[in-house]
């Protein structure tokens, strides 16, 4: 299972309390496997973290995992083995502007 946390707003789009799990049926999970089967279980949820016609991330969304940015990765690198195996969570995270 993989755990991934949501931001506040986005829980009540989605209409979930805490962490989602999701168990992705693949060898390697990437990035994009895990955003597939987040937008698959929650479809409102499409278009709010990544754009509808490129799937490249929203410019106010990042991503983290193990104390690590991943917003910039290629969406097609695998996650690192801690979230593939759930012991840390995938982390969604809305990114402030503005003065």
């Amino acid at each position: 299972m993989i755990r991934v946390v949501l931001p506040a707003h986005l829980r009540a789009l989605a209409r979930v309390n805490g962490e989602v799990e999701l168990e992705l049926n693949v060898a390697t999970a990437t990035q994009r496997d895990l955003l597939d089967a987040l937008e698959a279980r929650y479809p409102v949820l499409r278009g709010t973290l990544r754009d509808h016609v490129t799937l490249k991330r929203r410019p106010f969304v990042r991503f983290f995992a193990c104390e690590r940015d991943l917003s910039h990765e290629s969406s097609d690198t695998p996650l690192p083995a801690s979230v593939a195996n759930g012991t840390e969570p995938f982390l969604v995270v809305g990114a402030m502007a503005g003065g």
